[in-house]
């Protein structure tokens, strides 16, 4: 069962390699408004609820939270993606 919401919830997020972004999508409802961060565009709903988030610096942000999640976690999640998720690109 974890295996499959994982599953689901790695195929809504995309990493844009020539513009350094990392997209992740966080529901389906329509996007009413969009904030801008330093960082990140949020994208929310009419009823304020995230829709889209938008990473700024994409590769930054995946090599620091690889220092905050634990190794054994991080396998855990290759393992599983790798069947089913292709990659074409690595993040040095």
């Amino acid at each position: 069962m974890l295996e499959g919401e994982l599953m689901k919830a790695l195929k809504r997020i995309n990493y844009s390699e020539d513009v350094d972004i990392l997209t992740i999508q966080l529901g389906d409802k329509k996007v009413d408004d969009s904030y801008e961060t330093d960082n990140m565009i949020v994208s929310v709903a009419k009823d304020g609820e995230p829709v889209l988030l938008e990473i700024f610096n994409g590769s930054r942000f995946l090599k620091d939270l690889g220092k905050v999640i634990p190794q054994k976690l991080q396998r855990e999640v290759w393992k599983s993606a790798k069947s089913s998720i292709s990659v074409s690109h690595k993040i040095k």
